[in-house]
């Protein structure tokens, strides 16, 4: 089981190949391109959720992320070691990857290929995360149920965000 984060990421990203080949081959027909003010509000907020994943990348063990701890540790059960951390864009959304990636893909210009991938992506983050969240409270019990509580999934929603305050009292809960 040591193999498990390494192969299903290298899966993940495996499968990407298909739609991307497709989507070179044949775009298809523009459903739109922004254009005017509205080039720069896509590109200003595809930058910003560029920076926001570079940013948050503090907030992981990319090592045990990908998998490469596990193998070079030579753990042979799948638990992962991660603690309960809440990074800045943890207070706004459970899943800030996911989030930033949605930006990402819905900023393009859009043609009817891509169209259908960024589809397929969205509903893989949105079942990912809910698939992940059970992972989550099966590792992290009633702290992350609290936590579900108080913080939208994937997209920021005003009346829950998380304080500075609040998230660390969650963090600290003692279960």
């Amino acid at each position: 089981m040591p193999w498990y984060r390494l192969i299903f990421n290298s899966t993940a990203v495996f499968l990407l190949i298909p739609p991307l080949y497709v989507m070179a081959i044949y775009p298809g027909e523009p459903l739109w391109n922004w254009s005017g003010i509205w080039f720069y509000v896509a590109n200003g907020l595809a930058l910003l959720a560029v920076v926001g994943f570079a940013w948050s990348l503090k907030a992981y063990d990319s090592a045990e992320f990908f998998g490469t701890r596990q193998l070079k540790e030579g753990r042979v059960d799948v638990t992962e070691e991660e603690s309960f951390q809440l990074s800045i864009f943890h207070r706004y959304v459970r899943h800030p990857w996911y989030s930033f990636g949605l930006v990402l893909i819905w900023t393009r210009d859009m043609n009817v290929a891509f169209f259908i991938t960024a589809t397929l992506l969205s509903l893989y983050f949105i079942l990912g995360s809910r698939l992940e969240e059970k992972k989550l409270i099966a590792f992290h019990g009633e702290r992350y149920r609290v936590y579900q509580k108080h913080v939208s999934s994937l997209i920021p929603l005003p009346w829950k965000i998380l304080s500075k305050d609040k998230a660390n009292e969650i963090v600290n809960l003692v279960e």
